[in-house]
């Protein structure tokens, strides 16, 4: 479980891919101290486990399944990567609840400055869209972010300098993918009205409950 307070950074250092899988590694000198092979590292957002430690190199093996539902596939070396370590219980919870699990990739559309802040626009896959919410969470690439603005497929995100600066947004640009993790609690209020009798009568749905900010 993670924040979504991203405290560390790295940059891609190696990928090895197939359809099958394959193998990130990845350097990160202020993380790298802090882990050892089985830690749990959240990298852009996703859940990985560290399976090798060279001095401040970390390892990471990716299934197929990762490799489809995120944009390692599609980084470069180099990249600035966004690292969370695991949250601590009695730890403060800054952002939001993310599991590191990613739903789906999102493209930037736009990155503008308004004055010290930024505006990110990210254009969201349809079949993510139903949990996007105004005012309620979104985790991209990791960062637990704020919705100001949802509509016509696109996110719309206020910036402050602060995460502009300690986190790979500065350095994203249009048509670079990142990673989605929407709200865990959307989910689970999705699948329990599935799970509710047909037969019910009820003037509460998802769209309802996403609305007034659930």
């Amino acid at each position: 479980m993670f924040t979504g307070i991203i405290e560390h950074l790295g940059t891609l250092d190696t990928l090895t891919a197939s359809p099958e899988g394959g193998r990130l590694r990845i350097h990160a000198p202020s993380v790298a101290p802090l882990v050892h092979p089985g830690s749990s590292l959240a990298v852009n957002g996703c859940c990985l486990t560290v399976v090798e430690c060279t001095g401040e190199v970390l390892a990471f093996d990716l299934s197929g399944e990762t490799l489809r539902r995120t944009s390692f596939g599609e980084l470069k070396p180099s990249t600035r990567l966004n690292l969370e370590l695991p949250l601590k219980a009695g730890a403060e919870l800054g952002g939001h609840f993310v599991q590191g699990h990613v739903d789906g990739v999102g493209r930037v559309c736009r990155l503008v400055p308004e004055g010290e802040n930024w505006w990110l626009a990210v254009q969201v896959p349809d079949p993510l869209g139903r949990y996007i919410a105004r005012k309620g969470s979104l985790a991209i690439d990791g960062i637990s972010l704020t919705v100001a603005d949802w509509r016509d497929g696109i996110v719309e995100i206020a910036i402050i300098p602060y995460t502009y600066t300690h986190t790979n947004v500065c350095g994203l640009a249009p048509g670079d993918p990142v990673n989605l993790e929407c709200d865990i609690l959307a989910k689970y209020v999705e699948r329990l009205l599935e799970s509710r009798p047909q037969n019910v009568a009820s003037r509460l749905t998802l769209e309802r409950l996403l609305e007034e900010g659930f």
